[in-house]
């Protein structure tokens, strides 16, 4: 699949929205908007090759473990059955094995430190005695 470039045709001839659509090199150029029917023109680009860092390297190395753990990160996925979150990826000992994430904005326990210093004087940790 090729990314490619399209523009919309105003009724007074202008030119309106620009956007990009993902089709086979193979397929004609559209000539309408697939959701609104606007007219529409493929605005020809320079071609470019972008191995290392391109769309499909990067999405090659987010779904490779190994490329992650060795970049130092941690990935979970969520069970759909149970709501929990499980690491699929990452070797940090400091990363729990899986958790429930909590409701609204909360930060989940080992993350604390995120926003809290040790010398933070916070209501929530002069009110628990929270730790850092």
């Amino acid at each position: 699949m090729a990314t490619f470039v399209y523009v919309v045709i105003n009724p007074d001839g202008s030119q309106g929205e620009t956007l990009e659509i993902e089709q086979s090199i193979n397929d004609a150029p559209l000539t309408r908007h697939p959701l609104t029917g606007e007219a529409l023109q493929r605005v020809h680009t320079p071609a470019g090759l972008v191995l290392r860092y391109g769309e499909g390297e990067i999405k090659r190395k987010v779904n490779d473990e190994r490329e992650l753990a060795k970049l130092g990160f941690t990935r979970y996925e969520r069970d759909p059955a149970t709501g929990r979150y499980h690491k699929t990826a990452g070797n940090d000992p400091a990363a729990p094995e899986s958790f429930v994430k909590p409701a609204g904005n909360e930060l989940l326990p080992h993350e604390d430190h995120l926003i809290h210093g040790p010398d933070c004087n916070c209501s929530h940790c002069r009110g628990n005695g929270h730790e850092h």
